[in-house]
């Protein structure tokens, strides 16, 4: 049985204001590195990456989720927007847990649900849960890779497919072949109140030069991007009925180390922007999301951003207004001090060129 515990630290100060600071720090941080509006609570053991799930209702009740790889005791963690733990829906004692996605609208047992779906890398499993309660519903765990050890999953993103509602898992692992690296799941009610993968197709190329975590899917262009790290950013079709052919490998220079979390801003118009943490050099690489003029699969550098958080694996953004503090949007950011980095959209905008910046 799944346990719950809870190793709770001291909130660290929150920031009376985030934007730029005109002094480096002790990581080698630039003098206009933007800082975090919210910085939360540390989780237990190593945070790895977030998601932000939007309440409707009332979108500064949202929740942002945060994972730990602890090996033992790891989890899903529970923050609210003032980077507080929410002691009553994290979830703990899972076994290295690196990845975690959110997605609205899943028909189970007669009702629609919104779920979060975690990678479990040592047991090799997707874990699925029922938003906002966190409530487990996937019979134990849903085996990814066939249970190959050496494909043990890390990354993950949800597509909803706009035609249908039906809801994907593309999930990524610590190692895998050239081609076909990345799975894709359909999930669906498991006829039992709960929730299934069937896999659905293999696909995304692979440089062999690293491994692939850092997935992200923007379901209203139908577009799936992903870190080959080390190399680029790779973009294909997320609908599986839609072929596996590359559409784009771009950012293959400018990036100190690896390729690493990525988040995609989003506008009404389709435009906005795709971000991608720069994970050495502690800053975001941006991209439009809509690409050039005429070629919506070239996507050039058009911003590069120093953070506060530091050597960041997983990037998440949304551009819903959310409470007082973060009225254009949240930006979240994993930071290496097992912390979590929530920047307001205003900071990160006044970054990227007028043309293109929504502030």
């Amino acid at each position: 049985m799944l346990l719950r515990t809870f190793v709770f630290a001291v909130a660290l100060p929150l920031l009376a204001c985030a934007g730029s600071e005109a002094r480096g720090n002790e990581t080698g941080q630039q003098a206009d590195t933007v800082r975090a509006a919210v910085i939360t609570e540390h989780v237990l053991g190593d945070s790895d990456d977030p998601a932000v799930w939007i309440d409707a209702a009332d979108p500064g009740r949202s929740l942002v989720l945060g994972t730990d790889k602890h090996n033992t005791n790891g989890g899903v963690y529970v923050f609210g927007l003032d980077g507080k733990i929410d002691r009553a829906r994290s979830v703990t004692g899972l076994k290295r847990v690196n990845n975690v996605d959110v997605a609205y609208g899943l028909r189970i047992g007669g009702r629609t649900i919104d779920i979060a779906v975690a990678t479990e890398r040592n047991r090799q499993a997707l874990r699925v849960f029922a938003l906002p309660d966190m409530k487990l519903i996937d019979g134990g765990g849903i085996t990814v890779f066939d249970g190959d050890t050496l494909r043990a999953p890390m990354g993950i993103a949800l597509y909803k497919r706009a035609a249908d509602g039906v809801i994907f898992a593309i999930v990524g692992g610590k190692s895998g072949p050239t081609s076909g690296y990345l799975w894709q799941y359909r999930l669906e009610d498991d006829g039992k109140g709960g929730v299934r993968g069937v896999k659905v197709r293999e696909f995304g190329e692979y440089s062999g030069r690293k491994e692939i975590e850092a997935i992200a899917v923007d379901n209203e262009l139908g577009y799936v991007y992903y870190s080959d790290e080390g190399a680029g950013i790779r973009k294909y079709n997320a609908n599986p009925s839609s072929g596996n052919q590359q559409l784009a490998f771009f950012g293959t220079s400018g990036f100190v180390e690896d390729h690493e979390g990525i988040a995609i801003y989003k506008r009404a118009d389709k435009t906005g922007y795709i971000l991608v943490s720069d994970q050495q050099g502690h800053r975001l690489q941006v991209f439009r999301r809509e690409g050039e003029p005429g070629n919506p699969h070239t996507h050039p550098a058009i911003a590069v951003i120093p953070v506060s958080a530091v050597e960041t694996d997983g990037v998440e953004v949304v551009s819903t207004p959310l409470g007082s503090v973060f009225t254009k949007g949240l930006l979240v950011m994993m930071s290496t001090d097992r912390t979590f980095h929530y920047f307001r959209w205003e900071d990160i905008a006044a970054r990227i060129p007028v043309r293109s910046a929504l502030r």
